[in-house]
């Protein structure tokens, strides 16, 4: 494609035109004839001449493109299977081109960014379709609304075509009634007849994917259940990301259209390879382009937001940006680029890559340097469509939380309870870190005891906050996972470092982590082990627990519901040790206090051992939370941290139709999920079962 693009460039630029249709039918056989110099070059044969031989071509190229690179990364994108294959629609040609009573455009029913139920698009006089996204010329607007709003002069279609525009007007109603959706649709005028060429459903923001479906529901078009399922859950995330501080002050250095809604501030890159390999380190980027192409689509989903120098409203970046939920101003045409000397010149700056910009794709502005944002507010469809969910959905919903700010935050989205608190983290803390490291150098169970006495106040401080702002809601609090050795240096330098800061024995800390030192520790003393080896570690956070959840009793309108989960059990004869250890503390609190609390007390599943022996589990467990996570990992043996390294060759030669650390595998990981929800009631019918992982949401 961009080599016919520069063929054509060169042909304008020589005879001094900038669009298309100056060009003479003398000038075009001359650039017909350059193409077909460049296909001879570039498959080292000539055009074929015999139409069937064209046909042929072109019907083969569109099936192996099923398998090219984008192809691929956009079905992993959206979890399509490679065996469903795709098709070729074979349809004569109708031509926009054939004067000024002839167009092409692309219209949407209803507006893809904001949802506002009113027809929206663009189309171009005495052209084709390629021309309407390919920014060489500018789209004119469907409407005199349209054109009003975006402050143009060229007539819209309503006025310029004003007797095809209502038989269009009625047919794209036509079809969003009988899809029941919104429409994308693409058409050609020809010499003053209108001829429709496709519709789809389509692509939008999180924003207007709400507006739609409310609105449909609230048209009494679908039911409420319906609208539901319209929206993806995926695209909700992107109504959780901030936007622009209206307040922050703003140094605009370009201007083009509000092609998808949203904020992002990111370095400048200028190829999608780059936006890949620097996303992947971590580095938030803008991917900045003349225009983007299918092929740029895996740099486009690196990216936190796209800048393009040409292209519409309805072009290639603005489209799979809404889709993608990713910020983008499109045909910002005063960004004139440089790909060699890897910058962009604008309003007479110059900016190179890895300069950071901001861009408000709301507004259609690039903006110099970082600008502060604000957190969305989530109310109107929002509220209104969680409300119909919470009609029809069967399983409750809590939320990860160890922080008060995580558990605020929870509870203002309507979490029901905090389904893990991982208390490793409150371990790391600068207040505790040193008592924590004094109680893995002690030498025996008092020298450990006294160190966890210091640990053991900022623990119930923890569980206070965190159990009054959750107050009436369960607390799924999960006691020390991790092995010892990740809460001290590893190296030499780090250790002599610490101990130098800290007055501990650095010879002492250099013997215990090499005590410590385990080859495999994702498999090796960790989880419930600990609680087994050391239980003195588990009582001290039981008896915090149990100590706050008595205290914050007292003063909150209801009593909080603790949750105290051991983490990977495998044994029913661990539990059976840890549930009395449990119980054991709580009877200690309880009458040191002289009152009580409800709490409850089980494991989490992790280990194939563990889901096949859920009925001995469930024998003292009075929950299950499935650790899907682990559960893969050890169901594979594969460590997620490093599947990386060839998970891609598994994915590529259709091993794995998706990525088992994304979507569950339903036959195995799936499979010891239900053998442990079968085997666990059995023994316990009621026994709460949950999923903690990063599958909770698949």
């Amino acid at each position: 494609h961009d080599d016919f693009e520069e063929v054509l460039d060169d042909h304008k630029d020589r005879l001094g035109v900038t669009i298309d249709t100056d060009l003479t039918a003398e000038n075009w056989e001359a650039v017909v004839a350059d193409y077909k110099a460049v296909v001879e070059r570039e498959l080292g044969h000539a055009f074929p001449q015999d139409p069937a031989d064209q046909l042929w071509g072109a019907i083969s190229a569109v099936f192996a493109s099923w398998m090219n690179d984008r192809a691929k990364f956009y079905r992993r994108m959206h979890d399509i299977p490679e065996s469903w294959g795709t098709a070729v629609n074979v349809q004569s040609m109708v031509f926009g081109n054939m004067g000024d009573t002839s167009a092409t455009g692309v219209a949407f029913t209803r507006n893809p960014s904001t949802g506002e139920a009113r027809l929206y698009g663009e189309f171009l006089i005495n052209a084709q379709g390629e021309d309407v996204v390919a920014g060489i010329r500018t789209p004119q607007s469907l409407t005199l609304a349209g054109r009003e709003e975006m402050g143009e002069t060229a007539p819209s279609m309503e006025e310029a075509m004003p007797e095809v525009f209502g038989q269009f007007v009625d047919v794209v109603n036509r079809l969003e009634g009988h899809y029941r959706d919104m429409q994308d649709i693409e058409f050609t005028v020809e010499q003053g007849r209108l001829w429709m060429l496709q519709t789809r459903n389509g692509k939008r923001t999180a924003k207007s994917a709400l507006k739609i479906a409310v609105d449909l529901a609230a048209e009494g078009v679908i039911s409420e259940e319906e609208a539901v399922s319209r929206v993806e859950p995926a695209a909700l995330d992107q109504l959780l990301h901030p936007t622009l501080d209206p307040n922050a002050a703003r140094s605009v250095v370009a201007a083009g259209l509000p092609a998808s809604p949203g904020a992002a501030t990111g370095k400048i890159v200028f190829d999608a390879d780059e936006a890949e390999r620097l996303s992947e380190l971590g580095e938030a980027v803008i991917l900045v382009r003349e225009e983007t192409s299918p092929e740029d689509i895996h740099g486009m989903h690196a990216a936190r937001g796209i800048v393009t120098a040409r292209g519409g409203m309805t072009s290639h970046a603005a489209v799979v940006a809404r889709g993608m939920g990713r910020p983008c101003v499109s045909g910002a045409g005063e960004i004139h680029i440089d790909d060699r000397a890897r910058t962009f010149t604008a309003r007479g700056r110059t900016f190179k890559a890895g300069e950071v910009i901001t861009i408000d794709g709301s507004k259609g502005e690039v903006l110099d340097g970082a600008v502060a944002m604000v957190e969305p507010e989530l109310t109107g469809d929002f509220q209104t469509l969680m409300a119909w969910a919470d009609k029809v959905r069967r399983l409750g919903v809590r939320a990860n939380a160890e922080t008060p700010l995580d558990a605020r935050t929870a509870r203002g989205f309507g979490a029901e309870g905090v389904g893990l608190c991982r208390t490793e983290h409150m371990f790391f803390d600068d207040a505790r870190i040193a008592a924590v490291r004094e109680m893995i150098l002690a030498d025996d169970e008092g020298g450990r005891r006294a160190a966890l006495a210091k640990i053991a106040p900022f623990q119930k401080a923890d569980f206070v906050e965190l159990f009054t702002i959750m107050a009436g809601l369960p607390v799924t609090i999960r006691l020390l996972d991790p092995p010892l050795h990740e809460f001290i240096p590893h190296t030499d330098a780090e250790i002599d470092a610490l101990a130098a800061g800290s007055g501990l024995d650095a010879a002492k800390l250099k013997r215990r982590a090499k005590e410590l030192h385990e080859t495999n520790p994702m498999l090796g003393h960790r989880g419930c082990r600990l609680g087994v080896a050391y239980p003195e570690i588990y009582e001290m956070q039981v008896r915090a627990i149990l100590e706050a959840a008595l205290e914050v009793k007292q003063t909150a309108a209801e009593a909080p519901i603790p949750e105290i989960m051991h983490p990977l059990v495998a044994l029913g004869l661990e539990m059976k040790y840890l549930r009395q250890l449990t119980d054991r503390t709580a009877e200690s609190v309880f009458a040191d206090a002289g009152d009580r609390v409800d709490y409850l007390v089980g494991t989490m599943i992790e280990l194939p051992r563990a889901a096949l022996r859920a009925g001995d589990l469930a024998e003292h467990a009075q929950f299950f939370s499935f650790g899907t996570n682990d559960l893969t990992q050890t169901t594979f043996g594969i460590s997620r941290d490093d599947s990386g390294r060839f998970l891609q060759a598994y994915l590529d030669k259709g091993i794995f139709e998706t990525d088992p650390f994304v979507r569950l595998d339903q036959a195995g990981v799936g499979d010891l999920i239900r053998i442990a929800a079968e085997r666990g009631k059995a023994v316990r019918p009621d026994v709460k079962m949950g999923i903690c992982g990063e599958h909770g949401g698949d």
